[in-house]
C-alpha cells in the first residue's frame, strides 16, 4: 500500500504546484501590464502539455525579465530639468493622489528619491531627473508656473495613455530650450494654454506631434513673445473646434505657415492672432470657415500687415466681427468681397485703425442683422470715398464714433441709413476734417440719448442736410 501512495502524493503535490503557478498566473493577469504576458504562456499552453511546474516556473520567470525591460522601456517617462542659477521656486506640480507615481531625483542622484517639488534658495541644484510611472494619465499644468525652469528635456516618452495637456507649460517664463522629439500625442485631445506664457522661448519645432483627436487649442502658444521660429506644418486639427488666442502676442513672429491647417470644425477663431506684430503675411486660403461663428479681434494688433488673403473664407455662419481687423496699420488693401455677413450682429470697431488702408468696397456686405456699428471705421485716417449705401441699418442701435479721425475722408454716402432705433451717435463724426459735405435727410434722431460732439473738429466747411433736430452738443468741438 504505502508503496502504491508514494506515487499518487507525488501526483497530488505536482498538481497542488500546478494549481499554484494558476493562481500566481491569474494574478499577474490582475495586473494591466502584464495582462500580454499571461495571454502568451496560455497561448503556449494551447501548443504543449505543461508536465512540470520547473517548467512553468521558468517560464514564468522569463516573461517577468521581459517585463521589466517592457516597463523600463515603455511605461516610464523621464523628464529632465535645469533650473536657472539663482532663481528658485516651484519645479513641477504634482497632485496628492499622484504623488507616489512621481520619483524626483537632484543631480543624477538616483539612490536617493527627494519628495520636494520646489527648489530653495539653499539648494546647489544644476540637474533635476523626474520618472513618472505608466498610472499618470494627465499632464495637465504639469510645469504651470514653474519660473525658475531654464531646460526641459523629455528623454523617454513612449507611452501613448497621456489624454490631458492643458497648460502643461504655462507661464515657464525663463524657459529657453524645450526638447520634445520623443514627445507622443497620439491620444491627446485638450492642448489649450500648452506653451502659453513662454515668453523666453525663441524657436519650437513640434512638427512631431500627433494632434488628430486634439479638440481644443485655444491660448496653445499665447504669450510666447520671444518665439521667432514656430514650425507646426504636420498638425492635423480635423476635430480642434476652438482656435481662440491661439497666437495670441507672439510678438516676434515674422512668418507662420498654416497651409495644412485643417479647420473644418472649428467654431471659434477670436483673437487667433491677436497683437502678432511682427507677422508680414499671412495666407489663409486653405481655411475652411463654414462652421465658424466667432472672429472677432481676430487679426488684432498685426500691425505689420502687409498682405492679408481671405479669398476661400466662408462666413456664412459668423454671428460676431467686432475689431476683426483693430489695429491693423500697415494693411493697405483688404479684399473681403467673398464675406457672407447676413448672419452677423456686431461689427463695432470692425477696421479701426487700419491707418493705410486706401480704399474698402462693402457693397456686399448683408448689414440686417447688424445692432453694433460703434467705431466700425474709426481712425481709417488714409480712406478717402466710403460708399455704405447698400447697408441695412433698421436694428443698429450704437453709431457712436463710427467714422471719428476718418481725416482723408471727402466723399461719404450714407443715404439710406435708418436711424429709428440707434441710441448713441456721439464722436460719429468727429475729426472727419476733409468732410465739405453730409447728407442726413434720411436721419431719424428721435430715439437718440448723445449726440456729444457728432461733428466735433469737422472743418467749418461742412454743409449737413438734415431735416430733424440735432442738438447743440452734436457741434461742441472736442478738445483732446
Amino acid at each position: 500500500m504505502d508503496s502504491k501512495d508514494a506515487p499518487t502524493k507525488e501526483k497530488e503535490e505536482e498538481q497542488s504546484k500546478l494549481i499554484n503557478s494558476d493562481n500566481l498566473l491569474k494574478n499577474i493577469k490582475s495586473n494591466f501590464i502584464l495582462k500580454k504576458f499571461f495571454d502568451y504562456i496560455h497561448k503556449k499552453r494551447r501548443l504543449e502539455t505543461i508536465r512540470y511546474n520547473k517548467t512553468i516556473q521558468k517560464r514564468i520567470n522569463i516573461n517577468i525579465n521581459d517585463y521589466k525591460d517592457y516597463s523600463e522601456k515603455y511605461s516610464l517617462i523621464e523628464i529632465e530639468i535645469k533650473p536657472m542659477k539663482n532663481k528658485y521656486g516651484r519645479c513641477i506640480n504634482i497632485k496628492k493622489e499622484d504623488e507616489e507615481y512621481y520619483h524626483i531625483y537632484y543631480n543624477d542622484n538616483k539612490r536617493e528619491q527627494i519628495k520636494s517639488t520646489s527648489l530653495n534658495k539653499n539648494d546647489k541644484v544644476s540637474k533635476i531627473n523626474i520618472i513618472i510611472d505608466y498610472q499618470v494619465k494627465s499632464f495637465y499644468k504639469l510645469f504651470f508656473n514653474c519660473h525658475c525652469i531654464e531646460s526641459i528635456c523629455f528623454k523617454k516618452f513612449y507611452r501613448n495613455n497621456i489624454t490631458n495637456m492643458c497648460g502643461m507649460f504655462y507661464k515657464c517664463s525663463s524657459l529657453k530650450e524645450l526638447n520634445l522629439n520623443n514627445f507622443n500625442t497620439n491620444n491627446v485631445t485638450y492642448m489649450n494654454s500648452l506653451f502659453s506664457g513662454c515668453s523666453s522661448l525663441k524657436e519650437l519645432n513640434i512638427n512631431n506631434f500627433n494632434t488628430n483627436n486634439v479638440t481644443d487649442m485655444r491660448y496653445m502658444f499665447s504669450g510666447c513673445s520671444s518665439l521667432k521660429k514656430l514650425i507646426i506644418n504636420n498638425f492635423n486639427n480635423n476635430n480642434v473646434r476652438d482656435m481662440s488666442y491661439m497666437f495670441h502676442g507672439c510678438l516676434s513672429l515674422k512668418e507662420l505657415n498654416l497651409n495644412n491647417f485643417n479647420t473644418n470644425n472649428v467654431t471659434n477663431m477670436s483673437w487667433m492672432f491677436d497683437c502678432c506684430s511682427s507677422l508680414k503675411e499671412l495666407n489663409l486660403n486653405n481655411f475652411n470657415t463654414n462652421n465658424v461663428r466667432d472672429m472677432s479681434n481676430m487679426f488684432r494688433g498685426c500691425s505689420s500687415l502687409n498682405e492679408l488673403y481671405l479669398n476661400n473664407f466662408n462666413t456664412n455662419n459668423v454671428r460676431d466681427m467686432s475689431g476683426m481687423f483693430i489695429g491693423c496699420t500697415s494693411l493697405k488693401e483688404l479684399n473681403i468681397n467673398n464675406f457672407n455677413t447676413n448672419n452677423v450682429t456686431d461689427m463695432s470697431c470692425m477696421f479701426h485703425g487700419c491707418l493705410s488702408l486706401n480704399e474698402l468696397n462693402l457693397n456686399n456686405f448683408n448689414t440686417k442683422n447688424v445692432t453694433n456699428m460703434s467705431c466700425m471705421f474709426h481712425g481709417c485716417s488714409t480712406l478717402k470715398e466710403l460708399n455704405l449705401n447698400s447697408f441695412n441699418t433698421n436694428h443698429v442701435a450704437y453709431m457712436g464714433w463710427m467714422f471719428d479721425s476718418c481725416s482723408s475722408l471727402k466723399e461719404l454716402k450714407i443715404n439710406n441709413f435708418n436711424t429709428d432705433n440707434v441710441r448713441d451717435m456721439s464722436n460719429m463724426f468727429r475729426g472727419c476734417s476733409s468732410l465739405k459735405e453730409l447728407n442726413l435727410n434720411n436721419f431719424n434722431t428721435k430715439n437718440v440719448r448723445d449726440m456729444r460732439y457728432m461733428f466735433g473738429n469737422c472743418s467749418n466747411e461742412l454743409k449737413i442736410k438734415h431735416k430733424t433736430k440735432l442738438k447743440e452738443e452734436a457741434f461742441e468741438y472736442y478738445w483732446d
